[in-house]
């Protein structure tokens, strides 16, 4: 998982999975899925991000998980 904030543009991005983009939608209040050709969410674009966020936290949010995230019920283990 990738989570990127642009500045100049005031959006925030979470790609999710790294399949092949094949179309978006937005849901009218700034937030705009992008699917794969299975229609499997790949990522999940937020505008006007500060609206959302303190700035603070988005300047810091610019990271990549490169490991699998614990299954429910395994944490700690």
């Amino acid at each position: 998982m990738r989570v990127r904030y642009d500045e100049d543009a005031d959006a925030l991005y979470i790609r999710v999975h790294d399949g092949q983009y094949d179309e978006s939608a937005e849901n009218g209040q700034g937030v705009i899925l992008d699917y794969d050709v299975d229609g499997n969410i790949i990522g999940i674009g937020i505008l006007k991000a500060v609206a959302h966020f303190a700035p603070a936290d988005l300047r810091t949010v610019n990271s990549e998980i490169g490991r699998p995230l614990a299954k429910p019920g395994n944490r700690g283990q």
